[in-house]
């Protein structure tokens, strides 16, 4: 099931004739509770008590090395990022106290847009507080009542979120299949409106989209596309635009989601379009009006992170190194991956079931390895996965000794 997609509806207790709104939340807790009464550290609960540099940390108290953060391009401790922020700090306070479309818009705000257009080569650039809001406020903005959105069912929930906000017709078709796309625009009714939303590279998997069989067959039938590029900008792509740019069809998608968290290296989303009413989205967008701006130093750090990505060719291709060594070498040991080759900077490793994941995940930290544990219904089709997110700055010597800890933790529980 994709990220959106809730847990099943269970029956509400009653309390004195009132109902028990948590009840539903019942089947989580126990499932929770029966992996934590086996011994497991809690997954989800993992503290880190000193970061020391984008791919090492102390986590619960051990030395370790991150596999499962965004920071793809390693920009969160870039001695240039650090001092824009810095400045920033000083210069303008912590805060801005308000909304972008009354106190909340600062000098930096419109320099970090301006360097989203210029990354991007597109008029217009729109930034959110966050990318979860960015694809919340663009795409229940855009689709409404009466009209239809055409998405992917291995979307993420702040697609599906914002399908929801806006209270489109939404019609979900099979991953990645562009036929099971086509079938689906065609039954839409004459003179509704049409929005196709994609995803360039897809979290849980990191599977790429074939966009460029995608977006051509949707603009045949008359929609407009919107390409959710977070996990793909600053590195896929000739110039790091994301899966569009590579697969040559960035002109022709009307809107580009991205976010700050991932490659740029703080937090805060965006939108990037040439559509000529842009900016009327400003006035009419709830979750962008309604919503207190990004600080001033979160956006000097963008800013200068997003122009440095410009010019960042040999992270580029010391990442594509880092994922194809790693995937590699998980394939070689026995390990079952989600992709048959490396697509992106995400290499998924398949668990036969939530118990062996979460004794795999506590193995690896107990070598000094930090990934991402997944369970439904984040995951597609009820999968349980290991999810490791490379980093540019990442060493051959790191990805080797990465290689080593899943090989004896993988051993160690059975796995290979």
């Amino acid at each position: 099931m994709s990220e959106g997609v809730a847990e099943a509806d269970q029956p509400i207790e009653r309390v004195g004739g009132a109902p028990d709104l948590m009840s539903k939340f019942d089947p989580v807790i126990a499932t929770r509770e029966a992996l934590l009464a086996g011994g497991v550290e809690d997954p989800f609960s993992l503290v880190m008590e000193r970061v020391l540099s984008p791919t090492k940390a102390i986590c619960n108290g051990r030395d370790t090395i991150l596999l499962g953060t965004y920071n793809y391009m390693g920009m969160t401790f870039d001695p240039d990022v650090i001092a824009a922020g810095e400045r920033a700090l000083a210069d303008f306070g912590s805060g801005t106290t308000g909304s972008r479309v009354l106190n909340g818009t600062y000098q930096g705000h419109r320099d970090v847009e301006d360097a989203l257009r210029e990354f991007y080569a597109m008029d217009h650039a729109m930034v959110f507080s966050t990318g979860y809001q960015a694809n919340l406020g663009i795409i229940s903005t855009l689709a409404g009542k009466g009209d239809y959105i055409v998405l992917d069912i291995d979307s993420h929930a702040s697609i599906w979120d914002g399908c929801a906000l806006g209270n489109a017709e939404v019609v979900p078709f099979r991953h990645n299949d562009t036929e099971a796309m086509v079938k689906r625009l065609k039954r839409i009714p004459d003179g509704a409106g049409k929005l196709v939303v994609l995803e360039g590279v897809y979290s849980m998997l990191g599977d790429v989209a074939p966009l460029r069989e995608m977006v051509g067959a949707a603009k045949e039938e008359g929609a407009m596309v919107l390409v959710d590029e977070a996990h793909s900008m600053g590195f896929i792509g000739e110039n790091g635009r994301g899966v569009a740019e590579d697969q040559g069809v960035l002109d022709e998608v009307d809107f580009v989601i991205g976010t700050f968290s991932k490659s740029v290296g703080t937090v805060g989303g965006f939108c990037v379009s040439n559509h000529p009413k842009f900016e009327i989205l400003r006035l009419v967008c709830r979750p962008y009006v309604f919503t207190a701006s990004l600080p001033p130093s979160v956006v000097a750090t963008a800013a200068t992170s997003i122009r440095k990505l410009m010019q960042a060719g040999d992270k580029r291709a010391a990442l594509w190194a880092n994922s194809k060594r790693l995937h590699a070498g998980l394939r070689e040991l026995g390990f079952t991956l989600g992709t048959e080759e490396p697509q992106s900077a995400i290499v998924a490793v398949m668990m036969p079931d939530l118990e062996h994941g979460a004794m795999m995940w506590q193995a690896l930290l107990h070598e000094g390895l930090y990934v991402n544990l997944a369970r439904p219904p984040a995951t597609p089709a009820n999968m349980t996965l290991l999810r490791c997110s490379l980093c540019a700055e990442h060493s051959e010597e790191e990805v080797e000794t990465i290689l080593g800890m899943f090989e004896r933790a993988g051993k160690a529980v059975g796995i290979i």
